[in-house]
């Protein structure tokens, strides 16, 4: 694709980078048959072929963003799959991050948007405000009706029946490996699952240190910065990032890590990021070096090899989070894991395309993510699984709010064939009942 930036455009390196990435576009449209929103809305410019045509004139222009241009950009999911399909290597994340950027400074939304993005901002981030929000949102669900917003009444349906008790697990300390010792690793502990589901981190964790795995809480570490970053919201995300570089690297300097562990599919793809959002910035080195430690759960246990028997004969459905089979490249990992330890997988029709979480986006584009859903869990279904597993908490949480099948982590499963505790999802009557607030 021919660009016309000025020498002056280019001295941004946002602009520059965005120069790149559309002159490796060549037009072609192969991202288009596995677009989910081209899928559902049939409108070119709801493709990523269209959305680079609109971010390519804005940009160029330099112009103030309009609300058809915001709208088709707000309608993209980042689930990457055009990544995954484009055979020019177009970069289109790095590019949809900077057009976000590029809006949030420049574009004044309707008052409503403004409030809505700031509380998301505001709380999903922070496990105690989450988990307060959480419990207003199912005393509110009874009058759902009453809101004038989709988006408010998908925020109140978002609440789970039951919240888990705040683990201690995820405060900052170090877990002994089990015999000889043979990696040692931070764990990201997140955000958002710290309120919704703690049986994720502490299955890791048994995981981990059962095969010989020391595990490091790193003290100041937090929320990866991915919620504020595909928001456009820049401060924040890096702030949010700076810190886990922080602690990570303070450990690397300390004793040293092997690799961070992120079991969150969504978190691991912002963080092996990291070395390019910091990419001018004094932490650069640094965060290079926490990006190329970064790995996915699944990654870690494929290398560690666990060994173990499936306790009951399931037939488990694997949903592949977008955010690691396109975000990461992840695709075979979780699924061999699985396999190597008994269970039986299968993988539904179109397992390329989103269930529609991602991230905000069920709660900010309810009514796309609900088609996105429904087709997901038909899919699934059609499989007749005793079980789904997937590597991110969003999927899970949307999966889960439109199927009767229990829906687990990954790691519950090996962490189950390993010796650990049965998925609390597959012994409903084994669900905490209590639903401590504060940390």
């Amino acid at each position: 694709m021919q660009t016309h930036f000025t020498p002056e455009q280019l001295t941004d390196p946002g602009t520059a980078r965005a120069n790149e990435i559309l002159r490796a576009c060549v037009h072609c449209g192969f991202c288009t048959a596995t677009c989910p929103t081209y899928a559902v809305l049939g409108d070119e410019l709801d493709s990523p072929r269209g959305r680079i045509y609109l971010i390519k004139d804005m940009l160029e222009k330099d112009r103030a963003p309009d609300a058809r241009t915001v709208k088709h950009i707000d309608r993209c999911l980042s689930c990457l799959a055009c990544m995954s399909t484009c055979p020019s290597g177009v970069h289109y994340m790095h590019l949809v991050d900077q057009a976000r950027a590029y809006i949030e400074q420049r574009y004044q939304r309707p008052l409503m948007d403004r409030l809505l993005r700031w509380v998301l901002a505001q709380v999903i981030p922070h496990p105690t405000r989450f988990r307060l929000a959480l419990l207003g949102a199912r005393i509110g669900r009874p009058f759902a009706f009453l809101m004038p917003d989709a988006r408010l009444k998908a925020m109140l349906a978002m609440a789970p029946k039951r919240l888990p008790p705040v683990s201690r697990n995820d405060s900052p300390q170090v877990f002994a490996a089990q015999g000889q010792r043979r990696m040692r690793v931070a764990l990201m502990t997140g955000c958002a699952q710290k309120a919704l589901n703690t049986d994720i981190n502490d299955a890791t964790i048994r995981v981990l240190t059962r095969l010989g795995c020391e595990v490091v809480i790193a003290r100041g570490a937090g929320c990866c910065g991915a919620l504020t970053h595909h928001m456009g919201r820049e401060a924040d995300s890096h702030a949010a990032a700076a810190k886990n570089i922080a602690a990570w690297m303070a450990e690397v300097r300390g004793e040293g890590l092997d690799a961070v562990v992120i079991n969150t599919s969504g978190c691991g793809t912002t963080v092996k990021d990291y070395g390019h959002m910091f990419r001018t910035d004094p932490l650069a080195a640094d965060a290079a070096t926490v990006a190329g430690l970064a790995k996915d759960v699944s990654e870690v246990l494929a290398a560690l090899k666990p060994v173990g028997t499936a306790p009951e004969p399931l037939r488990v459905a694997y949903h592949a989070a977008c955010s690691l089979q396109h975000g990461q490249q992840v695709k075979s990992a979780p699924k061999d894991v699985l396999k190597s330890l008994g269970f039986e997988v299968v993988e539904p029709a179109d397992s390329h395309l989103c269930c529609g979480s991602a991230g905000t986006y069920n709660l900010l584009q309810p009514e796309i993510s609900g088609e996105l859903k429904r087709r997901k869990v038909a899919t699934l279904e059609a499989k007749r699984p005793d079980v789904i597993a997937a590597g991110n908490i969003g999927c899970m949480m949307q999966i889960g709010s439109g199927t009767g099948v229990p829906v687990v982590h990954t790691v519950e499963l090996v962490d189950w064939a390993t010796g650990g505790p049965k998925p609390a999802a597959l012994r409903a009557e084994d669900l905490p009942q209590a639903v401590p607030v504060l940390r």
